[in-house]
């Protein structure tokens, strides 16, 4: 790892030969794999965008000049080279380096990317921002061809490209094909595009035209022509008709190509998107060959490529066979997810029910506005979105489902905290954001058989907008199925509210509180949108005093309802604690980790009750 360790010293970069390049690359792709095979993380992506990094490096100054990755995960080479190298033996793990890019981690990330399609839209921003300034630096973003599925990147595009604003967005296509190519004329002119002759020319032209007599009138006479010339032969371009100047594609492995392209583009002080293409994986066979299953990996054996994890069935398994059980008895089932067929366990429907599965790709307000429309004819639409991707349709959970009462059921899978992808990626907002929507019912499953029954629940027995809401990972200590509001443990001490995978952490703290001679009583709660207190009334009444435990932000909780209510029915007792998230963002580590972290976890839920009622002794 010698260049490596060079490399972090810029101007020893800089000087590195062509050969050192390549060595370079080698040893960062080695590195990669060796690192993530012990901690986990993204691994496809990176190993896919190494020469790309190194070129954009060699070209740009990330500390001065701004580099934005959409989406993020594709960050990892430009950590190494930035002088985080030792970050990597604690990646993703608590107190350690992010998986995404951080500003407050490094000056040399340019902006927060955990979802993706933000980058062309932020690079614009930043390049307005410098020219109202006056200020002198490149800004470029780097977008995978998945985040160009995101309506957002198009709608940075065609901003950008009009705006005049000197700035280069590059095209990383590691597989899906953005524009085809048609016939030999295509690639011929490409190729030319290409040449250096193509942009010294180029620039010769522009410099006449600016001095000689009548020269914008010529100019314009001359583009025009061309213009005319290459639609008519191979047929117009997206990104040129959206006023980019469009260069590719080229291949993405090639350090020398790129790193010439990317000075002309920055030369020509004009909206620039090159088109690169990549192979994800590269340089690892097994990623190679399956670079979704090494897009985000766990621990893994490098010779042999197999996880060292053990694997139970998760949330997200049992929603999958739900999924197809219930499509094999109704064909009005069909299933929606936006570009996480994997990931939400929806890959078995989708191979036995191609025709009622549709990934629409990272466009989660069509994906939610599409189904009111299947469901508005008759189909049984479930789309199954993240938490925190979910966060992007708000407007049409509102105005497309809930307003014309649609029956489409939402499984909003990794609700709560999701472990290593942190701030990005927790589902700590949907509990606040969903129950805001009119008519929105809202089910918080706390087992995963509790969840195939709530799912056919959900589907069969509401009406109108259903969101079932669930965690990452599989069952903790609770594993029963009671799909109503009930009270798991009676006691006379507490009343201990909870719902969701955070029942297990309540009944670890009753049991701890048991021992300590204090008596809880639990009361799950299923539904909690639209929210029956009954129960919790009926619980108070008994014990004077109540906790709320929740995986979500404090704005907006449920606690905060619950107190609410209580308060108008003059039921509220004296004695109320709510334990959530806070008022933060959650950073990353393992899920046990971040609830100790926040006294989320049983030991410290049953530690906070023993100090409320022993300062309440001491206070009476």
């Amino acid at each position: 790892m010698e260049l490596l360790q060079r490399a972090e010293n810029r101007e020893d970069f800089l000087a590195f030969s062509p050969e050192e390049d390549q060595a370079l690359c080698a040893e960062i792709r080695s590195f990669l794999v060796k690192s993530v095979a012990k901690t986990g993380g993204h691994l496809a992506s990176n190993l896919g965008a190494v020469e790309l990094t190194v070129a954009l490096h060699k070209v740009f100054d990330p500390y001065r000049d701004r580099i934005l990755f959409d989406v993020g995960h594709q960050s990892y080479v430009h950590k190494l080279l930035t002088g985080r190298r030792e970050g990597f033996s604690h990646l993703r793990q608590l107190g350690g380096m992010a998986g995404f890019p951080k500003p407050s981690e490094s000056d040399a990330d340019a902006f927060v990317a955990g979802h993706a399609s933000n980058s062309v839209s932020a690079a614009l921003g930043m390049a307005r921002a410098r020219t109202l300034m006056g200020q002198d630096y490149s800004v470029v973003a780097v977008i995978g061809d998945g985040a160009m599925t995101g309506g957002l990147s198009y709608e940075g595009l065609n901003d950008a490209g009009q705006s005049g604003e000197p700035l280069i967005v590059v095209l990383n296509d590691n597989g899906m094909s953005i524009q085809p190519n048609v016939g030999g004329m295509s690639n011929f002119l490409a190729r030319q595009r290409l040449k250096p002759t193509y942009f010294s020319i180029k620039r010769a032209f522009h410099a006449f035209t600016k001095k000689a007599p009548g020269g914008k009138v010529i100019h314009r006479l001359v583009h025009g022509v061309k213009t005319w010339m290459k639609n008519a032969l191979i047929g117009s371009n997206m990104f040129d008709e959206m006023g980019f100047n469009y260069l590719g594609p080229v291949d993405g492995h090639d350090i020398q190509r790129l790193s010439y392209l990317l000075r002309q583009a920055r030369e020509l002080q004009k909206p620039v998107l090159l088109h690169v293409t990549t192979t994800k994986g590269r340089g690892y066979s097994y990623a190679e060959e399956s670079p979704d299953e090494f897009h985000g990996v766990s621990r893994f054996n490098v010779k042999s490529g197999e996880s060292r994890g053990s694997h139970k069935e998760s949330f997200s398994d049992a929603f999958g066979k739900t999924m197809c059980a219930m499509a094999r008895e109704d064909r009005r089932i069909c299933a929606v997810t936006a570009a996480m067929e994997d990931g939400t366990g929806l890959s078995e429907f989708a191979a036995s029910y191609p025709l009622r599965f549709f990934d629409v790709g990272i466009a989660e307000g069509h994906a939610v506005t599409m189904s009111c429309g299947m469901a508005k004819q008759g189909m049984l639409p479930v789309v199954a979105i993240y938490s925190t991707f979910l966060q992007r349709a708000y407007d049409m959970l509102i105005h497309d489902a809930a307003m014309d009462h649609l029956h489409v059921v939402f499984a909003v899978d990794r609700a709560g905290l999701v472990g290593a992808d942190g701030e990005t990626h927790h589902g700590a907002f949907d509990v606040s954001f969903l129950r805001t929507v009119p008519g929105m019912t809202v089910l918080a499953p706390a087992s995963t058989e509790e969840l195939r029954k709530t799912l056919h629940h959900a589907v069969y027995e509401e009406s109108g907008p259903v969101a079932v809401r669930y965690p990452r990972g599989g069952n903790g200590s609770y594993s029963d199925c009671i799909l109503e509001d009930t009270v798991l443990r009676q006691g006379t001490d507490v009343t201990l509210v909870s719902y969701g995978p955070m029942i297990c952490e309540a009944l670890d703290a009753a049991r701890i509180l048991e021992q300590s001679g204090i008596h809880p009583e639990l009361v799950k709660l299923w539904r909690i949108a639209p929210l029956d207190l009954g129960m919790v009334e009926a619980s108070l009444a008994r014990t004077g005093r109540l906790l709320i435990l929740e995986e979500s932000v404090a704005e907006g909780c449920l606690g905060q309802e619950i107190v609410s209510r209580l308060a108008e029915a003059g039921t509220l007792p004296p004695a109320v604690k709510l334990l959530n998230l806070g008022e933060q963002f959650v950073t990353h580590g393992t899920v046990s980790q971040l609830h100790s972290l926040l006294g989320l976890d049983g030991k410290s839920v049953a530690k906070t009750i023993k100090e409320w009622i022993a300062l309440e002794k001491r206070t009476t």
